[in-house]
């Protein structure tokens, strides 16, 4: 046997060990879900604000799994840009002068009302702003 079968060998073993105690793969039901989000909570409060933390990488594998998961699984309900910026607008307490970035209080208040669409170059400041994906705001 060569040591690459060995060692491959080896490696599985590993790995299903891990797969046992930590959600390390593709979630394939509810369950699966459910554990992956308690495992995720508890390494994100053991990781704290250090960045560089040693489960750090962990945090962020379990991440994509949990965020594929939610993707398949649990699409969010459609949404019109204009409810999405009023939701953002509330969330970070701000008000039609606020956001200058995408235009006068006049154009917002266009926007809010539905009377305008946002175009591109509006949608890629807020996204910035907020830190959100543009599309939310399509």
């Amino acid at each position: 046997m060569s040591a690459n079968a060995v060692n491959l060998g080896k490696a599985l073993r590993d790995y299903h060990r891990l797969r046992g105690s930590v959600p390390v793969g593709p979630l394939h039901n509810r369950r699966d879900y459910q554990r992956a989000l308690k495992i995720l909570d508890a390494v994100l409060d053991a990781i704290g604000d250090a960045e560089q933390h040693p489960l750090a990488d962990l945090a962020e594998t379990i991440s994509v799994f949990v965020e594929r998961y939610e993707q398949e699984n649990m699409p969010l309900p459609k949404t019109r840009p204009v409810d999405v910026l009023r939701f953002l607008m509330d969330q970070h307490e701000l008000r039609q002068a606020d956001l200058k970035e995408i235009g006068s209080q006049g154009v917002v208040s266009e926007i809010l009302a539905g009377r305008r669409n946002l175009n591109a170059r509006q949608v890629r400041r807020l996204a910035e702003r907020f830190g959100v994906s543009p599309a939310v705001l399509l």
